[in-house]
């Protein structure tokens, strides 16, 4: 598990390219028949990706957690962005296919992965928070996740706004997780942008080709910087920072909240004249 410690923004607005990369990006998630897993100190968020192929794959307890399994004092929520797949909670097994998610409250022992088809395998991307009682497994189809149209074509940010692991949808502590995909011929999330001091947040771009790249804004409204993105990269957020992006074609991306609220409107709007 990588360790990633918390960065003020007074520090971030001087580091250079590499560093921002450094701090805030995520790569190479999916590794074949691997988990990875970034821990990040903001608002202790968990951020990783499971690529089973041949072998079946368990979520274990780290020494990072001091726990004895991965949920004993924490709580998940689960995207499969790949093919068909099989999630085991305590032998108990739940298929998701692509774009469906999952929910898993805490106390749940053993967590394992799978793929129904190596030529087609399953990629599950996740996000876990520390949670304080104990909420009911909920699988969420795309189907069943509530979803929102938002946006224009005329200002190029027309989306569909698929909220998963949210209030109005299933319980859950802290943890809040969806889905945007934006419509042909936009290309703008997150815009006009926002911060909230309540919560962090981070972004998961896919359905990307080789040669589409995102430019992901953050960093404080009247101090932005950029960091260049390509397909199934993630990046950290911390509450200080908006983030809002752009994309050269088409893309989708996951986002994942965790802090003091769940409540999905609680936003600091920042006026376009602001932004620098």
């Amino acid at each position: 598990m990588e360790i990633r410690y918390a960065s003020s923004n007074k520090d971030a607005k001087n580091y250079d390219t590499q560093r921002l990369r450094d701090e805030y990006l995520i790569e190479n998630l999916f590794m074949e028949n691997e988990i990875k897993l970034v821990y990040s100190h903001i608002d202790r968020i968990i951020v990783g990706g499971i690529f089973p192929i041949t072998e079946k794959i368990k979520l274990k307890g780290e020494k990072e957690l001091g726990s004895n399994f991965f949920l004993e004092r924490r709580e998940l929520g689960i995207i499969n962005i790949g093919g068909p797949g099989i999630i085991i909670l305590d032998d108990e097994e739940f298929s998701l296919n692509n774009k469906d998610a999952i929910y898993v409250g805490l106390g749940i022992k053993e967590v394992f992965f799978k793929s129904l088809d190596i030529k087609n395998p399953a990629k599950f991307y996740l996000n876990s928070a520390p949670a304080h009682c104990k909420y009911p497994t909920a699988l969420i189809t795309l189907e069943k996740a509530r979803k929102l149209k938002m946006g224009d074509i005329s200002t190029s940010n027309k989306r569909i706004i698929n909220q998963y692991i949210h209030p109005d949808v299933c319980k859950s502590c802290q943890l809040v997780m969806g889905m945007t995909v934006l419509e042909d011929g936009s290309v703008w999330n997150s815009m006009p942008t926002h911060t909230h001091d309540r919560r962090m947040e981070v972004y998961f771009y896919f359905d990307m080709n080789e040669n589409t790249r995102i430019f992901h804004f953050m960093g404080e409204p009247n101090e932005t910087r950029h960091i260049i993105m390509k397909n199934e990269e993630a990046v950290i957020s911390p509450s200080w920072s908006i983030h809002s992006g752009a994309g050269t074609a088409s893309y989708t991306f996951i986002w994942g909240m965790a802090g003091e609220n769940q409540t999905f409107t609680d936003m600091d709007h920042i006026e376009m004249k602001d932004l620098r």
